[in-house]
């Protein structure tokens, strides 16, 4: 259970979905920016990705999941351009600008979310981490998940700022 004050906008990363339906890392980030949204409130839920899966967008197969769960379709937005975590953050704070959102909550899988804070970060934007539990796994696969992220975090932090930079 969440705690606090409501945030200005909530920000559910992308991830696969599978012809048109929440994958299950996709049902999990879904359904906690839902439960976010019903104990905190926000003005905004933002459903960000745009890759293609079998002709289905993710933030699209996102946003239709967040309704299905209670957020009224008029406070759901889609960020329809990004293919990568920096692309969630870039495309968010395009989204935003010029609009008072002072506090972001960022919705995404437990084990990915310091990559994703970072990355936002990074941009100025004032975020609150609003992690989807993982379930327990075999351990290579949270081993493998852990260097994976690890190897990113340290890549963008090299690839950052040359980026913003342009």
């Amino acid at each position: 259970m969440l705690r606090g004050v409501p945030f200005d906008a909530l920000v559910v990363l992308g991830c696969r979905v599978d012809g048109g339906e929440l994958s299950h890392a996709a049902r999990r980030r879904v359904e906690r920016a839902a439960l976010a949204y019903a104990e905190l409130g926000a003005e905004l839920v933002i459903a960000s990705g745009g890759k293609s899966w079998q002709g289905q967008r993710e933030c699209e197969v996102f946003a239709r999941g967040l309704v299905e769960r209670g957020v009224p379709a008029e406070r759901v937005l889609q960020e329809t351009d990004s293919l990568t975590t920096r692309g969630n953050a870039v495309g968010t704070a395009r989204l935003l600008r010029g609009r008072p959102h002072a506090r972001l909550g960022i919705v995404t899988c437990d084990w990915h979310m310091a990559r994703a804070l970072s990355l936002f970060r990074r941009l100025g934007l004032s975020v609150s981490p609003v992690p989807a539990a993982s379930p327990r796994g075999p351990w290579r696969a949270a081993l493998s998940r852990s260097l994976r992220e690890r190897c990113a975090l340290a890549l963008d932090l090299v690839v950052t700022p040359l980026w913003l930079r342009s």
